[in-house]
């Protein structure tokens, strides 16, 4: 027993179910405490087992319902409950991109003061078969999925992941030293690989080609590298000879894009063999491995227009000042994170940039998942 008052395990019966929150879960309120649960919906009614505590709450997840939301639908996939995947098989696809919009609304409001009455776009009519990058781990009955927060593999269903595209679904006669294993649907064809195998394939976008490794950093939904190309274009308006910082560059997906514009490009990445790779793609760029935030301090040529497009946990706070004091004309920022957005906005604004647009994008279809492209510009005095 905890100062909560749960244990892990506990069943707790009758639960009345409050709004969404990041992260896949829903908040109830169980005498007085918080408990943030899995497998539910705004105003149901469940029975829940706590799976997980912190000094002020409590996680659980749904195992039944008695009154269910009109949101509710079958999970397509019999192994949802166990692997950590997938969040909202259990909603349908229009109200999951409401509950995306509804938790993106939110972060930016409690964390950034921003009133955003934006919609999700969308590009999967039922969100399945998307994902082209895809990691299995091998277990007691063959290769299987991650448990949520948990080492413990779940042995894939007889028709595979059905978030994953169909090459990838299941991987049936593949084997590999070691116990993962990692699939890429490419331009190139389907590849499996071992995590850290030095395999480089090919990848189409934005009007090129893109070396990139199969084990590597590419989005995952086939239509996101065209998508956030033409959101980050369409929101800075490049013109040739102008200056840009591409930050977190990758292999130079933005920086290519950036050049064919006619924009001189630095990029900026913490990864050697992705700069490398990105060289290659885009030999008319500059790049620098190294962390962001140190780099930058060696960069001191004045820029027109920034890209970021950080890692989950945001561009943090040294790098967003950095950039605003550069006082370049526009910045796109790329966000897989809607509180880490929010957080770097909050730091922009202390330092006169607001944002002029904020788009989201359904690219993780059954997932709590919400991509957002965000155009800051100067504040005018």
């Amino acid at each position: 027993m905890t100062e909560s008052g749960w244990s892990v395990g506990d069943r707790i019966d009758g639960v009345r179910v409050g709004p969404v929150a990041h992260g896949g879960h829903w908040v109830a309120r169980v005498d007085g405490r918080v408990l943030f649960v899995r497998h539910a919906l705004a105003d149901e009614v469940v029975d829940v087992v706590v799976t997980g505590l912190a000094k002020r709450h409590g996680f659980a997840d749904a195992v039944a319902v008695r009154e269910p939301s009109p949101h509710r639908v079958a999970a397509p996939c019999p192994i949802v409950a166990t692997c950590g995947g997938c969040d909202l098989q259990h909603v349908a696809v229009a109200h999951q991109r409401e509950l995306k919009r509804q938790v993106v609304a939110e972060q930016l409001d409690r964390l950034a003061g921003l009133v955003w009455n934006g919609v999700v776009e969308s590009f999967d009519a039922d969100a399945l078969g998307w994902r082209r990058r895809m990691r299995y781990h091998r277990g007691a009955r063959g290769w299987g999925l991650r448990a949520k927060g948990s080492h413990d593999v779940v042995p894939l269903p007889e028709q595979g992941c059905l978030i994953a595209a169909p090459a990838l679904g299941r991987p049936l006669g593949v084997e590999v030293a070691g116990d993962t294993l990692v699939g890429a649907r490419t331009a190139s064809g389907t590849v499996w690989v071992a995590p850290g195998d030095s395999t480089v394939v090919r990848e189409e976008a934005a009007g090129r080609n893109w070396a990139v490794r199969a084990d590597g950093f590419w989005q995952v939904h086939p239509s996101a590298p065209d998508v956030l190309v033409d959101a980050v274009l369409a929101g800075l308006r490049p013109a040739a000879g102008e200056r840009a910082l591409d930050l977190y560059c990758g292999v130079g997906l933005f920086s290519g894009a950036l050049v064919d514009a006619g924009v001189r490009v630095t990029g900026v990445e913490g990864g050697r063999e992705a700069v490398a790779l990105a060289r290659r793609n885009v030999p008319q760029a500059r790049f620098h491995a190294g962390s962001v935030d140190r780099v930058l301090r060696r960069l001191t040529a004045p820029v027109d227009l920034v890209v970021l497009d950080p890692p989950r946990v945001g561009a943090g706070r040294a790098v967003m000042e950095d950039v605003c004091r550069r006082r370049p004309r526009a910045i796109a920022y790329v966000a897989c994170d809607p509180a880490a957005l929010a957080r770097d906005l909050a730091t922009a604004s202390a330092h006169a940039y607001a944002p002029v647009s904020i788009r989201a994008f359904d690219l993780f279809g059954m997932t709590h998942h919400v991509e957002c492209v965000a155009i800051l510009e100067p504040v005018t005095p």
